[in-house]
């Protein structure tokens, strides 16, 4: 009898993680490094919901439209994962990041479709998670243990590394102890906790070997770093900079969120004797009134902000200084307003982002009975929107004729062109090689577009 003939075995295609990530800085770090976790357990990274075997959203709490988002989002998941299982395929959903933690097993009750529900300080244990809900477990894992995440989590390879860029961001501080009273990070992300230095200096070494040149060290306090050194000594951002600036092939640091209580005088200084630190800082200030810095618990005044911008000024003349801003405040008066736009004017600000206050559930400004109108927010957040862009376009134009130096990014949205930012953040496009993507070259600014500025390069050799 004739032996059957037997096809060779097929090998099976890796599964697929798609990870959509809203918000912060920070959950775009947290979103790599899931995928990173996840590359090491065969999953594949995917842009395409189609294709993939694992949907992860890593979420926003910070706003109520950020938040209702998740559950638009998730409605179509569920439309998705029902046509996959009528095709005899398994999608799992995971919401990850801050509504998980802040809303934990309800998201799994609001929404069927989901397996696991994972807070910031839980995503080392994705794998774990992962192998119970493909048992059909559905799980919401919020525990604190942001110590276990860091030390935790795999390092991403250079192969990885190089497919996201020139730029890279490192976390160097989590959490919040400040409990502003409209803010929810310190219930979602927990108390302050810093990692030690010999961790991100390895860090960043891997990433700068892999051919990153910029690196923004990211927190949500990120100036209240208080990792510990080598030799046990606490240490603080200004001398985390320091080291980190003495990295061969690192050519640019920045560093957010900043909280004006944290700026201390040693760190202003940094801005003038670290010259690998951009002169870009992210300092928000929510109002200008010293009524409603009160009620939001921002433990400072108007007047030790502006302290703060003239001192960081002095060392370093062309800083370019963003902030946040919150219009709409429960108890904001006219007056309390006009004190916001009064503050913007004298600043000056390069760019800032600006919201209409959203109360957010277990925060004491929730609680307080003299709500504003919607209306009234509006109002005050388009003139603040108008006098911020102005701002903006003004910065924009006051560069057209200097020269600087562009870290190049990118191909450009024209054929021939390249696209990278300067040291102020600004978005730089040059008609030049693609050979230029990955380094830095000095560029003279011809023109200030909406959203962009024009450049010719002084040299087709980038810097050394």
């Amino acid at each position: 009898m004739e032996e059957e003939e037997r096809s060779a075995p097929t090998e099976r295609a890796p599964a697929k993680v798609l990870v959509k990530s809203y918000g912060c800085q920070m959950n775009v770090y947290d979103a790599t490094r899931m995928a990173d976790l996840l590359g090491r357990e065969g999953y594949a990274e995917t842009n395409s919901e189609e294709d993939a075997d694992l949907v992860i959203l890593n979420t926003c709490h910070i706003r109520e439209k950020a938040a209702e988002k998740i559950y638009s989002e998730l409605g179509k998941l569920a439309i998705a994962k029902r046509a996959l299982n009528a095709q005899g395929r398994d999608m799992k959903i995971v919401v990850a990041g801050c509504v998980a933690q802040a809303e934990g097993e309800e998201v799994l009750k609001r929404q069927r479709a989901v397996d696991l529900v994972v807070g910031p300080q839980s995503y080392h244990r994705l794998p774990e998670l992962l192998r119970q809900a493909k048992k059909g477990a559905r799980v919401a894992d919020t525990d604190f243990a942001v110590e276990d995440k860091f030390r935790t989590l795999p390092a991403p390879s250079r192969a990885q590394i190089r497919t996201r860029g020139v730029s890279a961001f490192v976390t160097v501080q989590e959490g919040c102890d400040k409990f502003c009273s409209f803010c929810v990070v310190p219930y979602t992300r927990g108390a302050e906790a810093s990692r030690p230095v010999t961790e991100i200096i390895a860090e960043t070494k891997r990433l700068v070997d892999a051919g990153v040149c910029e690196i923004t060290l990211i927190g949500q306090n990120v100036n209240a770093y208080r990792g510990l050194d080598v030799d046990g000594r606490e240490s603080n951002l200004a001398r985390l900079l320091d080291r980190l600036a003495r990295i061969e092939g690192l050519t640019r640091l920045r560093y957010t969120t900043s909280h004006p209580v944290d700026m201390a005088q040693e760190l202003i200084d940094s801005h003038g004797a670290i010259p690998k630190l951009m002169p870009y800082v992210h300092l928000p200030v929510q109002s200008g009134s010293d009524r409603i810095l009160k009620a939001m618990n921002r433990k400072h005044g108007a007047d030790a902000y502006l302290s703060i911008v003239e001192k960081i000024r002095k060392v370093r003349p062309d800083v370019a200084l963003s902030s946040d801003f919150i219009v709409g405040f429960p108890g904001e008066s006219d007056a309390d307003f006009e004190a916001t736009m009064a503050l913007a004017r004298g600043v000056g600000f390069a760019s800032s982002f600006s919201f209409k206050y959203s109360p957010r559930p277990g925060t004491p400004a929730a609680d307080r009975d003299d709500q504003i109108e919607e209306k009234v927010k509006s109002e005050r957040l388009a003139a603040l929107q108008a006098l911020l862009e102005e701002q903006r376009q003004a910065f924009n134009a006051a560069t057209v004729g200097r020269e600087v130096d562009v870290l190049f990014e990118k191909p450009g949205r024209h054929e021939g062109q390249i696209a990278g930012k300067s040291p102020y953040m600004q978005a730089v496009h040059v008609e030049g090689p693609t050979e230029l993507i990955g380094r830095e070259a000095s560029v003279k600014i011809i023109a200030a577009g909406s959203n962009s500025l024009g450049a010719r390069l002084m040299s087709e050799e980038a810097k050394a």
